[in-house]
Order: C-alpha cells, then sequence, then structure tokens
C-alpha cells in the first residue's frame, strides 16, 4: 500500500522559515506530480505549489517569492521550502502526488495526512 508521510509542521512566528517533507512510502513504479495544499479553517482547500517528474513548478501568486517547492525523485519525497512566512499562511497543509503502482496501472491520487503550520504574529 503506498502512502504519503508528512512532517515539518510547527508553532513559529511571522518572518521565521519552515520546511516540509513528505515521503512516499509502499512499492510503486512512478510519482508523477507531487504537490503541496493547505486549508485554513472555514475555508477551502487550495494549491500552493506543484512539481512535475522533470522538475517543473507552479506556485500560488500568494507564495511566490517565498515558497520553494523541490523534490528527491530517487526518495519519491518532496519538499516545501517556506521563508517570510505570515499569520495568513496557517493552516493545515497536504502532500498530494499522481502515482502509477504499476507500470500498466492508471494514474491514482494519493493526499497525506496532514501537517499543521501555524504562525504567529
Amino acid at each position: 500500500q503506498v502512502q504519503l508521510v508528512e512532517s515539518g509542521g510547527g508553532l513559529l512566528q511571522a518572518g521565521g522559515s519552515l520546511r516540509l517533507s513528505c515521503a512516499a512510502t509502499g512499492s510503486l513504479f512512478r510519482i508523477n506530480v507531487m504537490g503541496w495544499y493547505r486549508q485554513a479553517p472555514g475555508k477551502q482547500r487550495e494549491l500552493v505549489a506543484t512539481v512535475t517528474s522533470d522538475g517543473s513548478t507552479n506556485y500560488a501568486d500568494s507564495v511566490k517569492g517565498r515558497f520553494t517547492i523541490s523534490r528527491d525523485n530517487a526518495k519519491n519525497t518532496v519538499y516545501l521550502q517556506m521563508n517570510s512566512l505570515k499569520p495568513e499562511d496557517t493552516a493545515v497543509y497536504y502532500c498530494n502526488a499522481d502515482y502509477q503502482r504499476y507500470s500498466i496501472s492508471s494514474l491514482r491520487d494519493l493526499w497525506g495526512q496532514g501537517t499543521q503550520v501555524t504562525v504567529s504574529s
């Protein structure tokens, strides 16, 4: 069974930095797109950033210039470096991956359990 295991969340003051990690565990053939989403209380889940297997990235306008997404394909791991954090970045951050279990499988969508990031003013 393939799972996404997240780590790195926490509580910090505005202006600080934090790095989230998300590793895919279990046997799989390949991962296509990996990404981070977040959900603040009372709001819908929103895209933060995505990265393809060849390194192409996409960011929400609200985090451009402050967050950097990267991945290690050999480790099936995606990272989110968050700098200059603001109180409005407070949310539960979820890792997401589109993967193939086997070479003949169709792509499946997988979510992590979420990690809390709280930024105080």
